[in-house]
């Protein structure tokens, strides 16, 4: 064989190696990885549908409890859930021992006390499904359905860093008045035959509160995470400015990732690839306000990013927000696990996953069916963003393996 044939045998050998792993992700089980991955979404498809009204039957621990022992460093509910639904109704039914104005922040919210002590946010309904949110990406009020639906995104997609969420209606005046402190009964009025509440908040108004269709509300309920879990605020640092005519620095420097990966917690350890997780996340849900993050403190850099505050998703299924990915399209990088989950949720089998997980919830339907095609939609647009990058990169600098498990104290 000539000089010249052998160059280009040994080239197509080294690019068919190269281009190996991106084919088993599209094949499915040619690795061992693809093979665990396989499983584990299996595993989530078992467990998507829950069942209403499902109560603790095999245990004396509280849902309270159970849900407390799930947190660990790395996941805020485990892959097997099977107390998952009794959980979630437990959320969505128990009693209001207290309610309070929210934790500081610049949007409407309540802090509810549930029977047994368990605190809860409660963010209650401002629009309509089918409204559409204009303007910015990051405009409008949070949306309580948008919390629902991005809690069980995060099921679908195997992250689990999402606190759990469920829909609820509450009664204003037999549930929540009668147990609410001054502070947040000041904010309570009527308009027309409505009870409403503006609560106090950055941009909370009284010309602006949120209204109950007569006394009965709807809205999200999120559990507090425990006490134990300490959480730790970040400046993201994809963060916007918020200022007409300011950019961010990632927004006009074209190596602002290489940057960032000489900064801890981004320099080390598992941090960085929460990050781009997280963007593939938001831009799913159309989520562009993501200027801070939360892990758990002192951690070294090894908590996840919690999927903390997901209410300004959802607001308009015919925008989607392609800077909302910066971080993969700048780093080439993401999990190799989430490029197969990513894969295994294609031609309209992350909608479908979404209608059947959402058929559980109290306020289903949680979203309108153009936000539900918008999600297969912008995942067309995620793999395709992953395969530019693979064939810019190489599938070993794009395609990370990393699968960091600690153990729960």
């Amino acid at each position: 064989m000539k000089l010249k044939q052998r160059v280009v045998v040994l080239v197509a050998v080294l690019l068919l190696l190269g281009l190996a792993k991106l084919f088993l992700l599209d094949g499915g089980e040619g690795s061992a990885a693809s093979r665990r991955d396989l499983r584990a979404f299996r595993k989530m498809e078992s467990g998507l549908s829950l069942s209403r009204g499902a109560r603790l039957t095999h245990t004396l621990q509280s849902p309270w409890e159970v849900a407390g022992q799930w947190v660990g460093p790395r996941e805020v509910y485990p892959e097997e859930t099977p107390e998952l639904a009794a959980v979630l109704t437990a959320l969505g039914t128990a009693r209001v021992e207290r309610a309070d104005v929210g934790y500081k922040g610049t949007q409407l919210k309540a802090l509810l006390v549930l029977d047994g002590g368990q605190k809860v946010v409660f963010k209650p309904k401002r629009y309509s499904r089918d409204y559409v949110v204009e303007g910015e990406p990051y405009a409008g009020y949070d949306r309580h359905n948008a919390e629902v639906a991005a809690f069980h995104l995060d099921r679908i997609l195997g992250f689990r860093r999402a606190p759990l969420v469920v829909g609820r209606f509450v009664n204003l005046r037999t549930e929540i008045k009668p147990v609410t402190t001054d502070q947040l009964l000041s904010t309570f009025l009527m308009q027309g035959n409505n009870s409403c509440f503006y609560g106090k908040c950055y941009y909370c108004r009284e010309s602006e509160p949120a209204c109950a269709e007569g006394e009965k509300m709807e809205g999200s309920i999120t559990l507090w995470l425990p006490d134990v879990w300490p959480l730790q605020k970040h400046r993201h640092p994809w963060g916007r400015t918020y200022r007409e005519g300011k950019l961010a620095r990632w927004e006009y420097d074209e190596n602002y990732c290489d940057a960032v990966k000489k900064m801890p917690p981004y320099d080390a350890g598992p941090r960085l690839l929460d990050v781009i997780d997280t963007a593939i996340f938001d831009y799913l849900i159309g989520n562009a306000d993501r200027h801070h993050y939360e892990s758990f403190q002192d951690d070294g850099g090894a908590s996840m990013l919690i999927l903390l505050d997901n209410a300004k998703s959802f607001g308009n299924a015919a925008l989607d927000e392609r800077s909302i990915l910066a971080p993969l399209y700048q780093c080439c990088m993401v999990r190799l696990s989430t490029w197969n989950r990513l894969n295994l949720l294609r031609a309209g089998a992350l909608s479908s996953a979404m209608r059947q997980a959402l058929t559980f919830d109290p306020i289903n339907p949680v979203l309108a069916e153009p936000h539900l095609a918008a999600l297969d939609r912008r995942l067309s647009g995620v793999i395709a963003t992953i395969r530019q990058c693979v064939e810019s990169q190489g599938p070993d600098n794009t395609l990370i393996e990393d699968r960091m498990n600690l153990p729960h104290p």
